[in-house]
């Protein structure tokens, strides 16, 4: 017998804004988007009046480390995570694990580590890296969403960075499939060891002009290739306008953000703090600001966490040193609420947040079916209290480890519940969560 749901929010979060509306579900997929008094015959009826509606966040920049560095995060930890923050789909990234996922047999792998562990729907990239660009084709016929690369050394010997030829290449063999290839942009000329222990030495180290130099290289490239290029963790907020003239070129290029680079400044991190250090760096207020106006203007498209954690061995806290610390920031679970934090104040509504945050993560990832509440789509729900405020405890978070810069910090709005597949579910509960190819079609394994 087919399982049926019906919804309804005075606040529901719809492609095309914030609205009075009821969603009815069946078998999991959402069969009717209405008017908050429709009325169909449903085995669960759920009325949130007030409390708005959003549909699934999609975090396409998530390291779960699964296999081989399992002690640093899991599978079954930064699931249960994401769910507890509204995260009902995650892109599991290619390195950090062992093997990492550059060949099929990689992936093969890692599937196998995932499998009956994930508490919301998983997708994987590949990872591009000198030597395999014969493997791209297999990969996306294995499933991988799409493919992932650094032009700078990743701290991870088995996944070197591309040069400027292997780029190319790379983005050449992609290019039919539609599926984009990812780059963490930073130039290595433009990048030196930091001059001292101190945070400023370290972003004086890492300059808004490796960005800049970088993208440069990945906006040549897609141009000579045809392929879709995207950066992930934009970092300097003077890249801005490089994209947007990409774009504007016709260049098929997208760039995404973090909640780190949204919300802290450099001013602010104290002596020893290494739970702050990511690369690129977080930098400046100003830096802050422009970024803001990058994605309130769309030349920045999506927020994703690019949760990077590590154990606190490897930040060497509690006194860090930022030129040993490994880099990488702890925030699966928090994303949405420190970004509502801040976009609110800002005269961002949720519809803001919900596109750059599930609907553009989405179609990045080749998932057409997640990331809004729309006829067709997976019964991906969230109930969020805007209002609510509360203060972050690292000990009371899901990731395997407590270390998150946002120790201490108040945050405005947090998950009530969630709904994947049209099923309730806590963290708590048994996983429920598919494991997904590009299409959104389950992975074959």
């Amino acid at each position: 017998m087919s399982e049926t749901l019906l919804i309804r929010s005075r606040r529901m979060v719809l492609p095309g804004g914030v609205t009075e509306a009821a969603v009815f579900v069946r078998d999991g997929r959402i069969e009717e988007v209405g008017d908050y008094d429709l009325q169909r015959e449903a085995d669960r009826t759920v009325d949130l009046g007030d409390l708005p509606l959003l549909p699934g966040l999609v975090d396409s920049h998530v390291h779960v480390n699964e296999p081989g560095r399992t002690e640093w995060e899991g599978f079954a930890s930064a699931t249960r995570a994401a769910l507890a923050g509204g995260v009902t789909t995650i892109c599991d990234m290619p390195l950090n694990s062992s093997p990492a996922t550059t060949t099929v047999d990689a992936l093969r792998a890692k599937v196998a580590a995932a499998d009956g562990q994930c508490a919301v729907d998983v997708a994987f990239w590949g990872g591009a890296v000198p030597g395999n660009a014969e493997s791209i084709g297999p990969m996306l016929d294995a499933g991988v969403v799409g493919f992932k690369c650094f032009l700078i050394d990743s701290g991870l010997p088995e996944f070197p960075p591309l040069s400027r030829a292997e780029l190319r290449a790379a983005m050449k063999a992609l290019a039919a499939s539609g599926a984009p290839m990812i780059v963490h942009a930073e130039d290595p000329a433009e990048v030196r060891p930091p001059a001292g222990s101190s945070y400023g030495e370290f972003v004086a180290s890492r300059p808004p002009v490796a960005e800049r130099r970088a993208i440069e290289t990945v906006i040549s490239a897609a141009a000579f290739s045809g392929a879709r290029a995207h950066i992930v963790h934009l970092a300097a907020g003077e890249c801005a306008a490089l994209i947007s003239s990409a774009k504007a070129a016709g260049i098929d290029l997208s760039a995404e953000t973090c909640p780190h680079y949204l919300f802290f400044a450099a001013e602010e991190v104290q002596p020893g703090h290494t739970e702050f250090k990511c690369c690129p760096p977080v930098r400046y207020a100003v830096n802050r600001e422009a970024l803001w106006r990058a994605l309130g203007d769309g030349a920045i498209d999506g927020v994703v966490s690019d949760h990077s954690p590590c154990t606190p061995a490897l930040k060497g806290l509690p006194d860090g040193d930022f030129r040993t610390a490994w880099g990488g920031i702890s925030s699966l679970q928090l994303g949405l609420s420190v970004i509502w934090t801040v976009a609110r104040r800002r005269g961002f509504t949720l519809a803001d947040v919900a596109r750059w945050m599930a609907a553009f993560p989405a179609s990045l990832a080749g998932l057409p079916t997640k990331g809004r509440i729309a006829v067709g789509c997976d019964a991906d729900l969230v109930a969020f209290d805007p209002d609510v405020s509360w203060d972050v405890r690292g000990a009371e978070l899901l990731h395997r480890h407590p270390v998150t810069p946002y120790e201490g910090r108040t945050l405005t709005g947090r998950v009530s519940r969630v709904w994947l597949g049209g099923v309730e579910v806590t963290p708590a509960d048994p996983p429920r969560g598919r494991l997904l190819a590009r299409g959104g079609e389950p992975l074959e394994h």
